[in-house]
């Protein structure tokens, strides 16, 4: 699980949890592979698809460098990932 930085809660990853989609910042690094075995041996669900995209540079500030890309999981019906579908009481 080291690949895998944390959950990202946007406006936008919030409406792709109503598609079983979940978002994930993880080590640019990272092959599509490795982050599939790691979502699905930790969480126990079925990966059928996944899309990366690295965020926009920001202005470059004494040689910061993102070091992250995000991943959009999407996951096969009947699965979820319980921690990130509970709701606000």
């Amino acid at each position: 699980m080291d690949g895998i930085k944390y959950a990202v809660l946007t406006d936008k990853s919030i409406r792709l949890l109503g598609k079983n989609q979940y978002t994930f910042n993880v080590e640019s690094g990272s092959t599509r592979t490795e982050i599939k075995h790691w979502v699905e041996l930790f969480f126990g669900v079925k990966v059928i698809a996944m899309n990366s995209h690295r965020l926009p540079r920001k202005v470059k500030r004494m040689g910061h460098k993102m070091r992250y890309r995000r991943m959009i999981i999407t996951l096969q019906p009947g699965y979820s990932i319980p921690p990130l579908r509970k709701k606000r009481t």
